[in-house]
């Protein structure tokens, strides 16, 4: 066997149909592993396989399993290396790879299909001919993003807001503030009213509700096949019976931000709920939290982690919810995947979570773990956290998602911590300080 053979490498691979994925994986040959993904049974002819990234480890399989255990929330099945992508997250997994101690160097790859030497640089988007894009691929894609037309499932909407006490809604008015809209509430495809207002629709009397308020959105895409106006729709209980009602102002749009939407927020509004777009997450954000309301809605996982974010969370007025959002729906109502989670500013009662924190003295967390950046600054992995450690130090998303705040701990900073570890960023991490 030659010595090439013996090289370990880990790659980072993307198939041109499935943009929001992507392998990460192991191997001795990198030409014959993506000659292998090109030529697949079954695949079609159009969609090809890219590496964004590849290197030589010392351990691969070391590489690999550290790879599983950090980004373990974001894989989309625990028996496939497949990951979830956007840039954010690639550069993520990038800076991962290259500050692990088993990476040696940054390699070329010559993509055997097009003969070409393609070098992915750190930190960097890779190129459209890399990853099989055409600019009109990307000009398609860009509309969509941002239409933000990934659509919540029932059954995603019924299971979080299931476990919050009833009390929460009686006699309240929430407000559904983000591209809904109501068709047959009875309609079992669900094809035409969104999640969020069919649950409350169908479950109004149980939960003791005082007012549902929709808004639906008057953009270039028909959202839920309901017109392209800007309307309120109105679900309410009177002595004797429900009315609903739909009311089409003239020049609403019914964005969150339109005056009339932030009038209804600051005036009727009880308890926000909705799946916000995420390209103005921010700005829901920043508007929600500040109209003092309460609120359950559906966000990154990243956000903890997320310097716009951050701020919320050291200051409690955001915490996770009870579960993650992995799948959704795109307006062909066929399931897609991206990384979400439920975010709310309501009391979580008995959260299973806290289970996953592995809150220990920090010589009982194992080596592989814990480390100390160029600043000696201590990092901590897979949801080890010292019990003893009395100086700030480092943790993921995860541990914040998991109710660390909530365990007699701090953020320390209103930003996201990137330090250097042997003179290289590492990936996002937010400082934390017991208390």
């Amino acid at each position: 066997m030659s010595k090439d053979k013996l090289k370990q490498y880990i790659y980072i691979v993307q198939s041109s149909k499935e943009i929001i994925s992507c392998k990460i994986g192991i191997t001795n040959d990198l030409e014959r592993r993506l000659k292998e993904y090109n030529s697949m049974t079954g695949k079609s002819k159009d969609n090809i396989y890219q590496y964004l990234f590849t290197c030589e480890v010392s351990d691969m399989k070391q590489v690999e399993d550290d790879i599983k255990a950090e980004f373990k929330h974001l894989r989309e099945e625990k028996s496939r290396e497949m990951y979830f992508y956007n840039k954010d997250l690639f550069e993520k997994y990038v800076d991962f790879i290259k500050s692990h101690k088993m990476f040696a160097e940054e390699i070329f790859i010559k993509a055997g299909v097009q003969k070409e030497v393609v070098k992915i640089v750190k930190r960097t988007t890779p190129t459209l001919k890399e990853r099989g894009l055409s600019q009109i691929d990307v000009i398609n894609k860009a509309k969509k993003v941002s239409f933000d037309e990934f659509y919540t499932r029932y059954e995603d909407v019924e299971k979080e807001l299931n476990m919050y006490d009833a009390e929460i809604w009686k006699d309240k008015t929430v407000f559904c503030n983000c591209d809904d809209a109501i068709g047959d509430a009875e309609d079992k495809n669900n094809n035409n009213t969104s999640a969020f207002s069919l649950y409350f629709i169908r479950n109004f009397e149980k939960l003791g509700l005082k007012k549902l308020i929709c808004t639906h959105f008057a953009g270039v895409v028909d959202l839920f096949n309901s017109g392209s106006k800007g309307y309120i729709y109105t679900y309410i209980f009177t002595k004797t019976r429900t009315k609903e009602f739909k009311d089409f102002p003239k020049g609403y749009t019914g964005s969150f931000d339109d005056p009339l939407s932030l009038k209804i927020l600051n005036e009727e509004a009880d308890i926000v709920c909705t799946n916000p777009p995420f390209s103005r997450m921010i700005d829901f954000w920043d508007i929600t939290i500040k109209s003092g309301k309460k609120f359950i809605i559906i966000s990154n996982i990243q956000n903890p982690i997320t310097t716009a974010y951050i701020p919320y969370f050291k200051e409690n007025k955001v915490w996770a919810g009870y579960n993650r959002v992995d799948n959704y729906l795109n307006p062909k109502r066929e399931l897609v995947r991206a990384a979400g989670t439920w975010y709310t500013n309501i009391a979580i009662k008995n959260r299973q979570k806290y289970n996953h924190l592995k809150i220990v003295p920090l010589k009982k967390i194992p080596e592989k773990y814990k480390e100390y950046d160029d600043s000696k600054t201590l990092l901590v992995d897979n949801c080890y956290i010292p019990s003893d450690y009395k100086k700030p130090f480092a943790v993921s998303a995860r541990s914040i998602l998991n109710g660390l705040l909530e365990k007699g701990y701090k953020i320390v900073e209103d930003k996201s911590y990137r330090g250097n570890k042997n003179g290289k960023k590492s990936y996002s991490r937010v400082l934390v300080q017991k208390v």
